[in-house]
């Protein structure tokens, strides 16, 4: 049989994110993210739960013409524009929308010819101080793009730096509202965390907002906020299954570099899951609480080091509960577990030192992935 590990995609979950998402945004309309292979979910497989929305924003030229693979004729948008000249003949043919943040992009639509005017996005650097024009030059940057023949609309963007953190965004509209006084055009400022935080502040205003992590079944504010509190689902399943067991004693280590020492007698079993599946080696191998897991839908931790192919974890808190478990039974690294039992990835990734958007593009190639219709079933 094969290894036992797969992830499982929920295209109901991803639909139900977007309409959180939608119930936040007021009258705006709502891009769907998929850069990064959907986040790792994969574009085709997160396609079915996404296209409700009103438009795909994605990185690049790849990902655009495999959107449209999948049948979308609505608007797509490439977020960090076009990387050389010739992408423009790609964006013309397939009707792409892309964003303006630098000079040399204006330069190349400029010398440009096509019979179809295209749509852009002029960026501004409110703060974030990756890419866009300043504040100072922006007005400059829209008037070459305005008088461009090959240039049929020009919209205004932004990016936030705080939405999810104390800071918040106000300094970063008053310097874009500054900046932007009066230029015609529609406008994108939010992402996920001003989606759910944000979209009540004043002299915000949105007529595109971009729905990213959110989507996918992440907290854009965690910890201070999970999923549950904005009514997110998971849209990804890591699961896998017991292959072992090991029975400690006292002083009894576990894994490389003996990293978790046994205090008493207790009970391990081995996962087929390790960081060449994508899971993160960096899970806490020496503290009490270890990274999160559940074993049959009961929560439990890691113990010791992550290998490249098995970790280990806590069978106690199962004895415990009158449920031992064996080789075979289940295990949810993040996501839907059996009986109702949930794993939020925020959770996780906490844990370990990082975020979700980091495990859930980590997912190695090698763990099969599987699309679940709304009733849990493969749809074949």
């Amino acid at each position: 049989m094969p290894r036992p590990i797969e992830a499982l995609v929920h295209p109901a979950a991803l639909a139900h994110n977007l309409a959180v998402a939608r119930r936040h945004a007021g009258d705006a309309r709502l891009w769907a993210v998929v850069k990064a292979n959907a986040y790792g979910h994969g574009v085709e497989r997160a396609f079915e739960g996404l296209k409700s929305a009103d438009g795909f924003a994605l990185l690049d030229l790849a990902e655009a013409e495999r959107v449209r693979g999948c049948g979308w004729r609505g608007p797509v948008l490439l977020l960090e524009g076009c990387f050389e000249p010739r992408d423009l003949e790609l964006c013309s043919r397939l009707n792409l929308w892309h964003v303006v943040h630098t000079a040399e992009q204006i330069d190349w639509l400029a010398a440009h010819k096509t019979h179809e005017p295209h749509r852009v996005f002029l960026k501004m650097n409110s703060g974030m101080n990756r890419l866009g024009f300043p504040p100072q030059a922006f007005r400059s940057a829209w008037a070459r793009l305005n008088a461009l023949p090959q240039v049929d609309e020009v919209s205004l963007m932004t990016h936030f730096s705080d939405a999810d953190a104390p800071r918040g965004i106000a300094h970063q509209i008053a310097s874009f509202e500054a900046a932007t006084a009066d230029l015609p055009g529609e406008r994108s400022l939010s992402n996920s965390a001003a989606i759910l935080r944000h979209g009540a502040t004043p002299g915000l205003r949105n007529d595109w907002v971009r729905a990213g992590i959110l989507s996918y079944g992440s907290a854009p504010d965690f910890p201070e906020r999970g999923i549950a509190d904005w009514g997110l689902l998971p849209a990804m399943t890591l699961q896998t299954k017991l292959i072992a067991t090991q029975q400690l004693q006292p002083g009894d280590t576990v894994g490389y570099g003996s990293r978790f020492t046994a205090e008493r007698a207790m009970r391990i079993g081995i996962a087929a899951c390790g960081y060449a599946d994508g899971y993160p080696r960096y899970a806490p191998a020496e503290t009490e609480a270890g990274a999160p897991v559940l074993v049959d839908g009961l929560r439990t931790r890691t113990v010791g080091r992550v290998s490249m192919d098995m970790l280990a974890v806590d069978l106690e808190p199962l004895r415990a509960a009158g449920r031992p478990a064996g080789v075979g039974a289940e295990v949810t690294l993040w996501g839907e577990g059996p009986g109702g039992s949930r794993l939020p990835i925020d959770e996780v990734a906490e844990a370990c030192g990082t975020v979700a958007y980091e495990l859930m593009c980590a997912l190695s190639p090698r763990v099969p992935v599987r699309c679940l219709d709304e009733d849990g079933a493969d749809p074949g």
